[in-house]
């Protein structure tokens, strides 16, 4: 007669068990590289969540160095705000190594409007001036400090955060992101200028004022 065996459900042995067959079954990728580089086919339809590699007859010396960031941005905007990216889309050689540069120019008073990075965190590095950086936590704490160069900061990954040059010259900076692909929600273009527009009633009761602040509000961010 065959041996009867019965299995402990709550024991600690089979819910290990349970967990490490659920990541053998379930994860198929690996989340890092697994070969020296993938210099991005910008030009390939396959849709992925990111950019395939080209072949790699097709790699160039110049794929991997890039001057982009050489040239200084204009700040002569409403913001005082001037940027040069160095992404994936720009240098193809960053594509699976989870980097994104940004060159930031500020005018005096410049700013970078509250916003968010939904896929990444970010470092910035002050190269020249004094610069206000500041986010808020989830519990509504402003985390904040004004920073000189040689000085840098951490915002943490999808955290609400702002900058301001706070100095009497230009201020430059270096925002480096832990991701090729960060995105940026400004929050006054999301809530003011989106298409369709959110309703301008839902807007007052949100920010608790009549809705004609609102539609004022809303014509300095209409396209």
């Amino acid at each position: 007669m065959a041996a009867k065996f019965s299995i402990n459900t709550t024991s600690p042995f089979f819910l290990v068990l349970c967990l490490t067959a659920f990541f053998t079954l379930s994860c198929y990728a690996d989340p890092d590289p697994l070969q020296d580089f993938c210099v991005a086919d910008l030009n390939s339809t396959t849709i992925l969540n990111g950019f395939p590699c080209k072949p790699l007859s097709e790699v160039q010396n110049d794929d991997f160095f890039f001057s982009g960031l050489a040239i200084e941005p204009s700040t002569d905007n409403r913001l005082g705000l001037g940027t040069r990216l160095a992404d994936v889309t720009t240098f193809p050689g960053l594509n699976t190594h989870g980097l994104t540069i940004a060159r930031v120019v500020l005018a005096p008073g410049g700013i970078i409007p509250v916003h968010t990075h939904p896929r990444g965190s970010e470092s910035n590095f002050v190269i020249k001036g004094k610069v206000l950086f500041g986010f808020l936590s989830t519990t509504n704490v402003l985390y904040s400090k004004v920073l000189k160069a040689g000085e840098m900061s951490i915002i943490p990954k999808g955290l609400v955060h702002f900058v301001q040059n706070v100095g009497s010259e230009k201020a430059v900076l270096l925002a480096i992101f832990n991701s090729q692909s960060p995105g940026t929600s400004r929050l006054p273009n999301n809530l003011f200028g989106s298409t369709p527009a959110i309703p301008s009633d839902l807007l007052a009761k949100n920010f608790q004022v009549d809705e004609d602040v609102i539609a004022s509000i809303k014509s300095k961010f209409s396209s």
